[in-house]
Formats: structure tokens, C-alpha cells, sequence
């Protein structure tokens, strides 16, 4: 079956792309991917379409003209047909629900067979969103704080998150670089000491050292950074490399003016605006005020999803914090 496939596809035309997020391209054809978020789109003329992708330990959902028709939440490499899509030009669209820490995931392309390949759509705004789980939209499906690991994983979904929310808002495209646990100086209970998420964010997959960001083409027209709950959260352990906590936050406040003006240097013209929480807004307007940014308070999230993370109507209303403070052109 897998050969018949494999012969059929070379007769299929593959559609040319909208890729949101960092992608890492194959030899063979195809992107590995690993940052959350990340999605692919197609545009088309006929009544079907394929979907080539290896889903590895990854959710992923697939939409025809805006319209969720399957989540792919079974681990291996499939082709998934659609078909009876209707007269007329159609969008295919993939999207990464979970977030992968260590792997990836691979997408082998969008094809028609009968139908005729159309430029692939383009939205015209782009927005960077670069944070922690909150950004993630950690186990935010759940309805309980009580998960476990394997329920975090099933049920954190990207899409639901504040970023991918404003950015539809706003018909924008977008990416997303965040990683769950991880601060701008130090990670949740001084985990993966100096690995912060500073010292990922060069990486075009989040677990692998390897490739790395290299003359990126793509230029955001607004950032958005959420860094500084994992610094804050839990208590200073004996041989972390602050001795109290003022030291840890003029660490923070320092590192991160320097992230934010590296942010900014290679984003030129980009709006930054950075997410103040409840135990670093003082910090964060700090940060602000020596880089230029607009610090966005934010407060008073219900938290109800798993362990204490924002729930959907928090993420709505994230986005509805950061669609105040963020001009309509």
C-alpha cells in the first residue's frame, strides 16, 4: 500500500507554501519542525487533497477553508486524503497542537492530483510571539489543575493560546518560540540551569542544537515577549548561581534589555511589547523603559487549566490585553 502511494504521488502536483514558524527543510523534500505553533498552508483549485506528514509523538489538525476536519493524534507517517472538498478554490491548512521538548515532527507536503496549484495565501501582518507554557497554551484544554505528564501533552493545543487568537484578529501570520519552564535567566525550581529560554531561542528546533537560525528572511511586524514567571515562581535553592533574590532579578532585568535589544537589532522597525505579570511587572517596565518596548500588564487569570496554567478564557483574554495595546495598522 505504502509503495502504491509513494507511485501515485509522483504523478501529484505539490502546492506551494505558507509556513508559519521555524522549519528545518529536507534533503529528500519535507521540513522537520519542533517549535509550537507551527503550521502550514496550501491553496488550491479541486475537489481533493493529500497530506503527507510523519506526526512522530505529535497532535496535529488538519482544516480545509478554515474548518477543522481531522486531528491526527496517532504516532507514524501517513498520506490523509480529502476528499468531496466542493467546487472552487480551497486552503488546506496544518497545524501543531502539542509541544515537542526533545523531537519533531515532519510535514512531506501538500498535493492535488486533479485539481491545479494556487499561490499560497498570505496574510498581510506578521506577528512573533516568544515565551514560556503560557505562550505554549499549556494542558489548556483541561478542565482540571490535576494532569498528568501524558494529559499536559494531549491536551495543550497552541491554537487555543493568546498568540494564535490576536493573530487571526488581526489576519496575521505568525510564529511562535516558546518552551514551557523556561525563564530569561532561570528555568521553573532552577531546573536545566543555563539553558534558559535565551539560550534556545537561536535554534530552529527547540530540542536539537543543531541547525540553527542563519540570515532568516522572515521579519515580524510586531513581537510579543512573555518571559518571567519560571524565574519567579519557585524559590531559590542553595547553589543556584544567585545569592538572593534581588540578585536574581538585576540579573533578569540586565539579560533581559540584552534580549530585547538583540530582538529588536534583527527585527528592524518591528514593534516590541512585553507581557508584565504579577510578580515581575516592575521588572518588565523597567525593561521597557531601556529598550524602547511597551510593557502590557496582565493579571488576574483564573488559571484553571492544568497545573495552575491559563485556561482558554485566560488566553482570550490575553489577547484581548495585547489587541488594546497593539495599534490596528
Amino acid at each position: 500500500m505504502l509503495a502504491l502511494l509513494l507511485a501515485a504521488a509522483i504523478t501529484q502536483t505539490a502546492l506551494p507554501l505558507n509556513i508559519g514558524g521555524r522549519v528545518a527543510p529536507e534533503p529528500e523534500g519535507g521540513y522537520d519542525f519542533g517549535w509550537p505553533g507551527v503550521y502550514f498552508e496550501g491553496r488550491f483549485t479541486g475537489a481533493e487533497v493529500e497530506i503527507a506528514v510523519d506526526t512522530k509523538a505529535e497532535h496535529l489538525a488538519v482544516s480545509i477553508d478554515g474548518v477543522r476536519k481531522a486531528e491526527l493524534t496517532k504516532t507514524g507517517d501517513m498520506r490523509l486524503k480529502l476528499d468531496r472538498l466542493g467546487p472552487g478554490e480551497h486552503v488546506v491548512r496544518l497545524d501543531k497542537l502539542t509541544e515537542s521538548q526533545t523531537g519533531l515532527a515532519r510535514f512531506g507536503g501538500f498535493f492535488v492530483e486533479k485539481g491545479r496549484a494556487l499561490p499560497a495565501p498570505m496574510r498581510p501582518r506578521r506577528i512573533e510571539f516568544i515565551g514560556d507554557s503560557h505562550t505554549v497554551g499549556y494542558g489548556v484544554r483541561s478542565t482540571s489543575r490535576d494532569c498528568t505528564e501524558q494529559q499536559v501533552h494531549d491536551l495543550t493545543d497552541t491554537s487555543l493560546a493568546f498568540g494564535p487568537i490576536l493573530a487571526g484578529r488581526l489576519n496575521a501570520d505568525y510564529r511562535i518560540e516558546a518552551f514551557s519552564g523556561r525563564g530569561v535567566v532561570r528555568n521553573y525550581n532552577g531546573t536545566a540551569a543555563g539553558e534558559p529560554l535565551p539560550f534556545l531561542f537561536p535554534r530552529v528546533i527547540p530540542g536539537l542544537a543543531e541547525p540553527r537560525v542563519a540570515n532568516d528572511a522572515w521579519k515580524p511586524d510586531v513581537v510579543v515577549i512573555g518571559l518571567g514567571t519560571n524565574d519567579f515562581s519557585t524559590p531559590l535553592h542553595a547553589g543556584e548561581a544567585w545569592a538572593d533574590e534581588a540578585a536574581l532579578r538585576q540579573d533578569y532585568r540586565e539579560t533581559y534589555v540584552t534580549f530585547v535589544q538583540g530582538v529588536k537589532a534583527s527585527r528592524p522597525g518591528a514593534r516590541v511589547f512585553l507581557i508584565a505579570g504579577d510578580t515581575f511587572a516592575e521588572d518588565v517596565a523597567q525593561v521597557a523603559d531601556r529598550t524602547g518596548a511597551k510593557a502590557v500588564r496582565i493579571t488576574d487569570k483564573d488559571r484553571g487549566a492544568c497545573h495552575w496554567h491559563p485556561s482558554v478564557a485566560d488566553q482570550k483574554m490575553m489577547a484581548d490585553k495585547l489587541e488594546e495595546a497593539i495599534p490596528a495598522k
